[in-house]
């Protein structure tokens, strides 16, 4: 998890919420804070500016790959966004289930891709573990 964390400037975050008390605002405005851009994914806020950014409605409408697409999205809804993953033009390095999200058969499918999977883990708690005070640059 540490060089996924250290090796990654951009997080594509499907599921994305402009609710400041909501995991998927508070856990990418901390990424955002520590100098990762945020490329926010909901076709619900599509066209509202989150974390610098404008929101679009889907993976493949992102204007630059992501280096870690971290989801917010119940456990259900993660074979079809492993599809939509596994269709775009680009890869990422890694895909991140959020802290209570899991789905084996959609991290199998990742993985068989070579895209390193994190399930069922928030990547603040893990930044502030494994990364201390560290920014990226």
């Amino acid at each position: 998890m540490a060089a996924i964390l250290r090796a990654a400037r951009t997080v594509a975050v499907l599921g994305a919420k402009p609710g400041r008390g909501e995991p998927a605002y508070y856990v990418p405005a901390y990424l955002h804070a520590r100098g990762y851009r945020i490329l926010p994914v909901n076709p619900v806020h599509a066209g509202r500016e989150l974390f610098g950014t404008t929101v679009v409605p889907c993976l493949a409408d992102l204007a630059e790959p992501a280096d870690v697409i971290e989801i917010f999205r119940r456990p259900e809804y993660l074979p079809g966004h492993a599809d939509e993953i596994l269709a775009l033009a680009w890869r990422p390095a890694a895909v991140w289930f959020q802290l209570g999200i899991r789905n084996d058969v959609a991290a199998e499918r990742l993985a068989r891709a070579g895209i390193r999977v994190v399930q069922d883990r928030c990547m603040m708690p893990e930044h502030r573990r494994l990364l201390a005070d560290q920014v990226t640059e």
